[in-house]
């Protein structure tokens, strides 16, 4: 029964700390006030002038599985952790002055997946669901058609780098995981991270040509300047204690060694500084000003959920701010992806408190790149692959908690139901016997960090939703970003304020 004790002082220390003050109450029940917060919100928007300037730096976030309704909990649960009102608070990217709508299907697919979302939104074409970096010539498992030439198309990582940008990528999981893998690679399946899952489908080596190792001896992976993540198996052999590798590959020492007779630039004969890093503390501990090419791997597979993580591993955040460091000394700029990727592993496990927390530490990252770069030449595009099918509902009083029960119980079994749930997942059938609803008021562990969620149709796994995600853009040409989109136009627009790839510029003729 802690349950009926918990929320009840979660309840009245919200209201004590200022989450529904009487002084806030009395503020909102008069029209002046929020007309005058409208009035406030009007001058700030006036006072914007559109950024006509080339973006020097681009830096794309992407919040995997960051739907419309998880920003929304997460806002609330960002306002209701620090003691205020979280309905009216914002998460930082929320503040941006361009904000657009993108359209997620695949050529395939009503929903999307990862892979082919990666594809749209780095390499500007829409592809088939689960490949990667091909177009939709390319079926799924069709090693022969991925390696024609005319079905591979490059990322906006490849225009950077060939206009002399630096490059890099950050996430989450694995590093050769679906949207960090749009980037760099060209593959008929997204589960082709190491050469272990092309042989357990019985497909040719020389035909599919595994993730990791795309990424280690093909451009453009082989020539980012920042790779922070997990994977650390798939590119050591299976003969050691981390790797599962088949082919005896130590892709970590080709990296180290491959960089030893690199130059810093084509100017410079000196040789590039490299560094490798395992843990939290070797990376922050990593002088950035003499690092040319910094490869961190954090973990055997996908980091650890921030909730979990007791310090081991590098935040987000700061493997942002690293990443950025390192760049941020070409004077022709870079390109950054970015993946707060756990946003959709909890999810799909129907653990809606950990999807929140990560959106939270997702939203951190995003401010420590505002705050180290500026808005008249680095252009920053937050959105979402695609959505999930977390829904916000019932009619809870202000200041409920967003993680707990709703205010209302149903007006047809009378029983309580919770304010987050799912369409479907895991957790179908945990919260009920023989179709009967159990009450949750005797469920001893909601607003716990592993609690998962009602749902309602028993999935292995919480799928996807196919609804529109959310773009917001800051810096030269954000307001490209606006209205609804398709998920393909991203790179276009990023490429048309930085002067990249082949397609029209803000530097071209013909626009001018």
């Amino acid at each position: 029964m802690r349950y009926l004790i918990v929320p009840f002082i979660i309840y009245i220390l919200a209201k004590t700390e200022g989450v529904l003050s009487q002084d806030e109450i009395s503020k909102e029940r008069s029209p002046e006030f929020w007309r005058k917060n409208a009035q406030d919100d009007l001058l700030i928007k006036l006072s914007k002038t559109l950024n006509l300037n080339k973006a020097k730096n681009i830096i794309l976030f992407l919040g995997d599985g960051m739907s419309n309704p998880t920003i929304t909990a997460a806002r609330i649960f960002k306002g209701q952790n620090e003691g205020f009102n979280g309905e009216r608070d914002s998460l930082s990217f929320e503040k941006f002055p361009t904000v657009g709508l993108s359209k997620t299907y695949c050529v395939d697919s009503q929903v999307a997946d990862s892979a082919c979302s990666a594809t749209a939104y780095l390499t500007g074409v829409k592809s088939n669901y689960q490949t990667i970096g091909v177009s939709a010539e390319v079926k799924l498992n069709d090693c022969l058609a991925s390696k024609v030439e005319k079905n591979q198309v490059d990322s906006i990582a490849v225009w950077a780098q060939n206009n002399g940008l630096s490059t890099g990528i950050v996430t989450t999981t694995t590093v050769t995981n679906a949207s960090p893998a749009g980037t760099y690679s060209h593959t008929p399946n997204r589960g082709f991270e190491s050469d272990v899952y092309i042989r357990a489908l019985n497909q040719s080596l020389e035909d599919c040509e595994d993730i990791a190792k795309q990424l280690i001896f093909r451009d453009p992976g082989k020539s980012f300047n920042v790779i922070l993540g997990g994977g650390r198996k798939n590119f050591l052999p299976n003969s050691t204690t981390n790797g599962n590798r088949l082919d005896n590959l130590d892709l970590i020492k080709h990296w180290e060694d491959s960089k030893l007779n690199w130059k810093r630039s084509k100017i410079m004969s000196k040789k590039a500084r490299t560094k490798y890093v395992t843990d939290r503390e070797s990376l922050l501990n990593v002088d950035f000003r003499r690092t040319d090419y910094l490869l961190g791997l954090f973990n055997r597979g996908h980091l650890d959920y921030h909730l979990d993580s007791k310090s081991r591993q590098p935040t987000l955040k700061e493997m942002t701010e690293a990443a950025i460091k390192v760049l941020q000394k070409n004077n022709k700029g870079y390109f950054l992806f970015v993946e707060g990727g756990l946003i959709d592993k909890a999810h799909h496990v129907n653990m809606a408190y950990k999807a929140l927390d990560e959106t939270l530490e997702f939203s951190k990252a995003v401010q420590k790149a505002v705050d180290l770069t500026q808005e008249n030449d680095t252009l920053i595009v937050v959105t979402a692959d695609h959505a999930h099918v977390m829904s916000m509902a019932g009619y809870s009083d202000r200041g409920n908690p967003i993680t707990g029960i709703a205010g209302q119980v149903s007006n047809i079994d009378k029983l309580p139901y919770m304010t987050l749930s799912y369409a479907n997942g895991p957790s179908a059938g945990q919260h009920s016997n023989r179709g009967l609803r159990d009450d949750l008021r005797n469920v001893d562990n909601i607003g716990e960090k592993d609690f998962q969620y009602p749902s309602l149709v028993p999935l292995q796994y919480e799928s996807h939703g196919g609804d529109d995600v959310t773009v917001f853009a800051r810096g030269p040409w954000a307001h490209l970003f606006s209205g609804v989109i398709e998920q393909n136009n991203i790179p276009h627009f990023m490429a048309f304020a930085g002067c990249l790839g082949n397609g029209l510029t803000m530097c071209s003729n013909d626009y001018k």
